[in-house]
């Protein structure tokens, strides 16, 4: 937990990326007692110079987007909220921040993240005395903090199951739609997306194990499809009878040759499935086994669904930069900072 020095500290924070996430991070930015807006990154020419308050809703702050790393430099962010698209992500802009003295809070999972790129990740913190740590509400809160507080419980762990489900016919984005849901079954290649999940949950659950004293084996990665019984329309997208509508993967950690901490998540746009796939609300399934067993059924907000749901990223990271900030240079785990407690005033 922050000492109470840390507790009455105040941050220059600056957001890197204002998309659907990265907004909501924006705005929470503003309206956080201890912390104080300084520098705002874009990726679109159409954004550059607008105010922040005008991204995310809020009244004139006088901090004007810029798609130029150089004033997010000028700026000297004791923190950067890296929270970039997949495709958004360059390396070579992370180092540059950290080297600076930046520390980073990023929504970028381990997947984004060659061994290659956490090399360079390391030398720039320690050249800059900054720290990174990438978190999130899955991987990250689902697969770390959530298990480190109920296998607290345990004196002997047998297995973690995590069943992961997301409603995806909730989001509003229709070319995310059109691009996981909706084409032939037959010519799916899951292969890039089971190993992006391999690298961002198996990483997760190495760390996990690992600060249990349990360390992983291996870890194993499947992934199927089940397709539309009937056409649906979700938003503006039809999803045509005998197309993809859910995807299931299943990322494994295996200890002694047997499943030993497991997530399974599942995507859909209709529960009208074939085959028929047990698919449950938005939200998670936490099964522990072991000398305290126990069963969470955690269900996320339905009601105002969109307007809500990317807060589930968001929050998380925004609520991390107090830690990482006095955390010790290099890339930080969930083990390694201190219990994360939200500053609500």
């Amino acid at each position: 937990m922050p000492d109470q020095q840390s507790h009455n500290s105040r941050y220059r924070v600056a957001q890197w990326a204002t998309g659907n996430i990265g907004t909501r991070a924006l705005r929470c930015v503003l309206e956080h007692p201890q912390y104080d807006l300084v520098g705002v990154y874009v990726h679109s020419d159409a954004k550059v110079g607008r105010d922040a308050g005008e991204l995310c809703g809020t009244e004139p702050t006088g901090v004007r987007a810029t798609g130029d790393i150089e004033d997010i430099l000028a700026a000297e962010p004791n923190c950067v909220l890296y929270m970039p698209a997949p495709e958004g992500v360059k390396i070579d802009d992370m180092c540059r921040l950290l080297e600076s003295g930046a520390n980073i809070v990023t929504s970028v999972t381990a997947s984004d993240l060659t061994p290659d790129a956490q090399q360079q990740i390391e030398a720039a913190c320690r050249r800059g005395g900054a720290s990174l740590y990438a978190t999130g509400s899955s991987p990250g809160w689902i697969t770390e903090v959530l298990p480190l507080a109920v296998t607290a419980l345990q004196r002997r762990l047998d297995r973690l199951t995590i069943e992961e489900f997301a409603d995806m016919s909730t989001r509003d984005s229709p070319e995310l739609l059109s691009q996981m849901f909706g084409g032939d079954p037959a010519a799916m290649d899951l292969t890039y997306l089971t190993a992006r999940l391999k690298d961002g949950f198996g990483n997760s659950l190495r760390q996990l194990a690992d600060g249990h004293s349990t360390p992983l084996d291996d870890i194993t990665t499947t992934a199927s499809v089940a397709v539309a019984a009937k056409t649906v329309k979700v938003g503006s997208v039809a999803i045509e009878a005998g197309t993809v509508a859910a995807w299931r993967f299943e990322v494994t950690g295996l200890r002694d040759g047997k499943p030993f901490m497991v997530i399974r998540p599942t995507w859909y746009v209709t529960r009208d499935l074939e085959p028929a796939w047990e698919v449950r609300d938005s939200g998670w399934r936490v099964v522990v086994e072991g000398d305290a067993p126990l069963a969470i059924d955690i269900r996320v907000a339905t009601e105002n669904y969109t307007a809500v749901s990317p807060g589930y990223t968001a929050h998380i990271v925004v609520n991390a930069v107090p830690l990482v900030c006095e955390a010790q240079p290099g890339i930080r785990t969930t083990l390694d900072l201190p219990r994360m407690v939200a500053n609500l005033a």
